[in-house]
């Protein structure tokens, strides 16, 4: 069994025990890819609150699979490669979305060239050098930081709360930090 974390044990507790046992990790992975489409489609047409509750159950989906795969001890291969493509895909294309609308194209390419480099890397790594694909803290952090930055540029709009563009550019400047942290710790750069 591997090694759960605190959030996993939290989660166990809790919102695990409502998940039937004959729902798996990867088919909420692919709930995830099936969502982004649906997330992009409600961010390019403004309805900003359906898209915010929709983003943070995709979003939030991820923190789910994950501590299901680990408490449940149903880690797949098929899961450890694209549970964080799923994850970069919604990113991507909320920050391409929503970044370059309201704070800048600059910060929205930074993020996505970085998500790339990181897939790229990971890619190059798994394939090329046959070393495993495995979730860190710092990539875990990183999620954490732009779920949160899409989410505040989603309360700032969809309520009227220009504050929490301010505070979304801080949480996405962070998220930048982590993902070069989550480079350096793959001897990626």
């Amino acid at each position: 069994m591997p090694e759960l974390t605190f959030t996993d044990k939290i989660l166990a507790r809790t919102l695990l025990k409502f998940v039937p046992s004959s729902v798996t990790p990867n088919q909420i992975t692919w709930f995830r890819f099936i969502s982004i489409p649906f997330v992009g489609f409600l961010f390019i047409e403004e309805y900003y609150l359906a898209g915010l509750v929709l983003f943070f159950i995709s979003s939030f989906s991820d923190a789910i699979d994950g501590s299901l795969a680990r408490t449940r001890n149903q880690i797949t291969e098929w899961g450890k490669t694209y549970d964080p493509i799923a994850d970069k895909i919604l990113i991507g294309v909320a920050v391409l979305i929503l970044v370059s609308r309201y704070i800048n194209i600059y910060l929205s390419t930074t993020i996505i060239t970085i998500e790339l480099f990181i897939l790229a890397s990971a890619y190059y790594r798994k394939r090329v050098k046959g070393i495993p694909i495995e979730a860190e803290f710092s990539g875990k952090a990183k999620m954490i930081l732009q779920s949160l930055g899409i989410g505040a540029i989603l309360v700032s709009i969809a309520f009227s709360l220009p504050a929490f563009i301010v505070v979304a550019q801080y949480f996405l400047y962070l998220s930048i930090v982590f993902a070069i942290i989550s480079l350096v710790v793959y001897k990626s750069i």
